[in-house]
């Protein structure tokens, strides 16, 4: 689809992954930036742009990507063995229970099935664990995040604009706090937009019409939220299936625990590497405590990338055959989402208690 894509459309999408603004009219000043790094459109223009890039499934979304884990409740990544004569019947049994969000069939020996569990309550992991291990007769591997040195999930395309452009300081002022839970009103306002916001020329009012909120309100929570961290982000999310990054490489390694947390700022300094993690070893199952994430959009691209990380991990300790792997994934076997209004929800109902 990329080849699809006209000198402005990829400037759009590479300037606005990130950072557009929260403002009553966000598409006139993200214009305006724009039109500084020399793309001369119009607000009127870009909304359209927006628009039809979102209709096309160049987009996944356009808004707010909420940060589920400062929203409530927890997820974890999981993995686990299905025999390849059985696979897709032990598909159909992980994926019936409604707490696995994602789940990818990925090139392991042994590990060949690798989910996402997202729950209200912590306790709630163990105990679909245990039923999925009762129901298929394996062993599931819990790799909860231990440290979170990186989530970017950016993907740039060839063209004008390749730097991000970021319009997130506009707007009102606003005084994050450190409450976790969320008010009712809140909990409205993220039910809404947690599917994207209304790519209109007044987004933000038309979410506050639908909740029966104060547009300012809105404006200043969600500007809020993003400083905060209950938001990641504001922009256009892009399907990166939709711009051709269809190699999807896990790479994984056995840092020595004394220089991990001088490995993962490093690592987390590349561009392509859009998830990057510390997680638990499993003894005598999975030796590996470093999770970073490559994306790329040819088998060759992906390995060149793959070795600028193995190359910067030799810079903190002598990496061995055996320090390191990389599992690809070969099938989306769900992909749902985090559940956030469960989690919200009861993140809200605490708040009450």
């Amino acid at each position: 689809m990329t080849d699809e894509l006209g000198r402005v459309d990829r400037a759009i999408l590479n300037a606005f992954q990130g950072g557009f603004p929260v403002v009553s009219r966000p598409f006139e000043p993200a214009a305006a930036a724009l039109a500084d790094h020399d793309i001369d459109i119009t607000g009127a223009e870009l909304l359209e742009r927006v628009q039809d890039l979102d209709e096309r499934g160049v987009l996944s979304r356009f808004g707010a990507l909420i940060n589920a884990e400062e929203i409530g409740g927890t997820a974890t990544l999981v993995a686990t063995h299905a025999p390849e004569d059985s696979y897709d019947d032990h598909v159909e049994l992980v994926n019936a229970h409604p707490e696995v969000a994602h789940n990818y069939e990925r090139e392991h020996p042994y590990l060949n099935m690798w989910f996402v569990l997202s729950v209200v309550d912590e306790d709630r992991v163990e105990e679909v664990l245990a039923e999925i291990e009762a129901e298929t007769g394996e062993p599931t591997y819990n790799l909860p995040k231990q440290q979170e040195f990186h989530v970017g999930a950016k993907f740039p395309v060839e063209g004008p604009q390749t730097q991000a452009v970021d319009c997130s300081d506009a707007g009102p002022a606003v005084e994050p706090t450190d409450h976790r839970s969320l008010t009712p009103e809140e909990l409205d306002l993220v039910l809404e937009i947690q599917g994207g916001l209304p790519i209109t020329e007044t987004p933000y009012a038309d979410v506050a019409d639908a909740i029966g909120a104060d547009t300012e309100w809105v404006i200043s929570t969600i500007k809020r939220f993003n400083e905060e961290g209950k938001v990641r982000r504001v922009g256009a999310i892009p399907n990166h299936y939709a711009l051709g990054y269809s190699e999807n490489g896990m790479t994984v390694w056995d840092v020595p625990d004394e220089v991990i947390d001088e490995v993962g700022p490093a690592i987390a300094e590349f561009d392509f590497v859009t998830h990057c993690y510390e997680r638990p070893r499993h003894e005598g199952v999975w030796p590996y405590n470093f999770f970073a994430m490559t994306h790329g959009r040819s088998e060759d691209e992906s390995e060149q990338r793959i070795q600028q990380v193995h190359d910067r991990m030799t810079e903190f300790w002598d990496v061995e055959e055996d320090d390191w792997d990389t599992l690809f994934s070969t099938r989306i076997l769900k992909k749902t989402g985090i559940r956030l209004d469960e989690r919200a929800e009861a993140n809200a109902d605490a708040a009450g208690d």
